[in-house]
């Protein structure tokens, strides 16, 4: 088992990260434990706690991280002439990261911090920066310099898109309606850009 000098603090976090991330991608968010990391990283729990302030702080770095993911995965599919070609880009990257990670996507949306506790700015940051290529993709539609409308509308599609995906992966789509998860986002994507075309005189 290693020892506490065998890594250096910045090591121990680059480590403990990558060990939550293969046990929340192999066994899910329940098997996330401190204990677990620690046994995965060859460190006690105690040690853990030396570079995290408790569970959650390393929940909060892992899904930072995710999110660093998925913007590196989606920024790529953002050029495009059109704001429906590139929000058909970037629904692909986003519908192709969740395939491929459902486990690291679970925790990204479901968890959340204690009651009374707010996420911490960098990780605000992170959010924003994603957000901000939806925002990008929508622009073209909103007059020169209305960023709030754009932001706005970005996180209103955004979480249309959550609800859909969210209903799926609890097996409750298939109550309201036989169409595939591609399908349903496909729709409210084509939809909600044609209610802004309308609404904003931009047919």
């Amino acid at each position: 088992m290693a020892r506490r000098a065998d890594h250096s603090r910045e090591e121990l976090y680059e480590n403990a990260l990558q060990a939550a991330r293969q046990i929340v991608e192999a066994d899910g968010y329940r098997a996330l434990t401190a204990r677990n990391v620690a046994d995965a990283i060859g460190y006690s729990p105690g040690t853990l706690y030396n570079v995290f302030e408790n569970l959650d702080d390393l929940i909060v770095h892992l899904n930072g991280r995710t999110l660093d993911t998925l913007h590196d995965r989606l920024a790529p599919q953002q050029q495009a002439e059109t704001p429906e070609a590139a929000l058909g880009k970037l629904l692909d990257g986003y519908l192709g990261f969740l395939e491929a990670h459902p486990n690291l996507w679970n925790v990204l949306f479901e968890y959340s911090l204690p009651r009374g506790q707010q996420p911490p700015d960098w990780y605000t940051r992170k959010v924003n920066k994603v957000l901000g290529l939806l925002e990008a993709a929508l622009s073209p539609l909103f007059p020169d310099g209305d960023s709030d409308a754009t932001g706005h509308a970005a996180r209103i599609l955004w979480a249309g898109l959550h609800g859909i995906c969210s209903l799926s992966d609890s097996g409750k789509l298939q109550v309201v309606t036989t169409q595939s998860v591609r399908a349903m986002a496909e729709g409210l994507v084509a939809n909600y850009v044609t209610g802004l075309r309308v609404n904003l005189g931009r047919q």
